[in-house]
């Protein structure tokens, strides 16, 4: 499946510019930052490709790099768990996104915690897939945790950067053990890539130190925790810890090694299944049926989704390129094939449909 990307920038409230990536169609679906992310490459990588084409699927998906990586902004001297919310406030403010699912993966776990509880209005479901509440650091037991977790760190200061991937190597194996030698080469430039040595090893030295448990505990929002058993990167226990923490959240083991799932794998079927069981991803089809029984163009059903889903017409231009102009006569012939006089009613008649 192919869908074209829209790149764009925002800015956050300390000047910092963020690299912003939508890619699909349909209800927003928003992705918190984490490490190692290049939303310009993402396409061509054999890991990330197949996170795309799913989650793009039913939605529009929106990620962005986080800052110091990627396209994003790289000399920053902020990295700090309140800089990465305010960037995620920057990024779904210039989208002038209502309310959207937003999926938390590894240390944007974390961040994704943090702006659930700080803005629970707009975020409709959450979703944390290989994600924790405690860093290296707050969960280490004694001496051997806190000196692996800053071998790591020192890891990357030392090698980082060089044309021998042996350092990187290391990180490698932790996110993606199961990965083919073309996953692992992808893998290993993309570390480069992404980010300077400075900029890694500062970034993860942060994320070391982070504890959101306090916030955890205090959510109310529908949450599904989502967790490899033999993941390296994090501990199983730490996501199981994490569903623990937040009132009424779903937990599921999946089977796996790979802290990063691949497709190839038998849980990715399995993680792609709750996903969209949770998500209740058969609005969709809802809007679709109500579309043709309505007579809807092709591009009337697609602004249908996006009117269902909250979003106002400049937001619809934006997410279709389109004109907003088109976008509003595009609305009004929706409502009179429709039989309604409002967007609530249409999304009313939708749900309903849905609910039957």
């Amino acid at each position: 499946m192919q869908f074209r990307q829209t790149l764009r920038f925002c800015t956050a409230r300390d000047g910092t510019r963020i690299a912003v990536a939508s890619i699909g169609a349909g209800p927003p679906l928003v992705r918190a930052a984490h490490w190692l992310s290049h939303v310009e490459h993402d396409q061509a990588s054999p890991v990330w490709r197949p996170w795309l084409a799913e989650l793009a699927r039913h939605h529009t998906y929106i990620r962005y790099d986080q800052r110091g990586c990627g396209l994003s902004d790289r000399e920053v001297s902020d990295l700090s768990l309140d800089a990465w919310v305010g960037d995620l406030e920057a990024v779904v403010d210039s989208l002038k996104l209502r309310r959207f699912p937003l999926i938390g993966m590894s240390q944007g776990g974390a961040v994704a915690v943090a702006y659930a509880l700080r803005h629970p209005e707009r975020v409709s479901h959450l979703v944390l897939v290989g994600a924790y509440a405690r860093g290296a650091l707050v969960r280490a037991t004694g001496d051997k945790d806190r000196l692996e977790a800053q071998t790591l760190v020192n890891l990357i200061r030392l090698g980082w950067g060089r044309d021998n991937p042996a350092f990187r190597q290391v990180f490698t194996n932790l996110f993606i053990p199961g990965g083919t030698p073309a996953q692992h080469q992808w893998w290993n430039e993309l570390e480069r890539l992404t980010s300077s040595a400075d900029n890694a090893a500062r970034t993860l030295e942060a994320f070391h130190r982070v504890d959101v448990s306090d916030l955890a505990c205090r959510l109310q929002v529908p949450t599904l925790v989502l967790h490899a058993r033999g993941d390296a990167r994090v501990p199983f226990d730490e996501g199981r810890q994490l569903a623990a923490l937040i009132p009424g959240a779903r937990f599921v083991p999946l089977d796996s090694d790979n802290h990063v799932l691949l497709d190839s794998e038998p849980a990715w079927p399995h993680f792609l299944a709750e996903v969209a069981s949770f998500l209740q991803v058969a609005a969709v089809p809802a809007a679709d049926a109500a579309a043709c029984e309505a007579g809807l163009t092709p591009a009337e059903r697609d602004v249908l989704r996006l009117v269902v889903a909250g979003l106002d017409n400049s937001a619809i231009a934006r997410q279709l390129h389109k004109r907003e102009k088109t976008v509003r006569n595009q609305v009004s012939s929706i409502f009179d094939k429709l039989g309604v006089r409002t967007r609530a009613e249409a999304i009313v008649q939708v749900r309903d449909r849905d609910a039957a």
